[in-house]
């Protein structure tokens, strides 16, 4: 294993774009397929196509690699695009779930994945903008 730097960046650590790539893939997989995601399936377009473009484009920028998102929509302004769509604490909890067994998927560094999975969690949390 290479030795770690104070440089190097969440996104480095993770494998860079092919690992994002597939992060993002398999948590959308398991949006798709686990009947506990059918909340937060159906807030989703049947294409996930752009959904799966807009989140690698902007965890790219969050994890400090290329800043994607911000180049090709402006600010990512979370909270009020998420606004239109009735995000609860279940909402959230399943949001979460599929993110967090894609992490364990994807992630092979243990300590990297449990900051993003803490992080993550914490930005899914701000994003509820209603009650259950």
């Amino acid at each position: 294993m290479t030795e770690q730097t104070e440089t190097t960046t969440p996104y480095e650590r993770l494998g860079g774009e092919p690992v994002l790539r597939a992060l993002v893939e398999r948590f959308y997989a398991y949006m798709n397929d686990l009947p506990e995601a059918r909340m937060i399936r159906k807030m989703h377009a049947a294409d996930l196509g752009g959904a799966k473009e807009k989140l690698f484009k902007f965890l790219s920028g969050w994890l400090g690699g290329p800043d994607l998102y911000v180049a090709e929509y402006g600010h990512p302004r979370l909270r009020m695009r998420h606004f239109p769509f009735p995000i609860g604490v279940e909402a959230r909890d399943q949001w979460v779930l599929c993110m967090r067994q894609a992490l364990d998927e994807t992630v092979a560094d243990e300590a990297l994945r449990a900051l993003l999975l803490q992080a993550l969690e914490q930005t899914a949390t701000h994003m509820i903008n209603t009650e259950d």
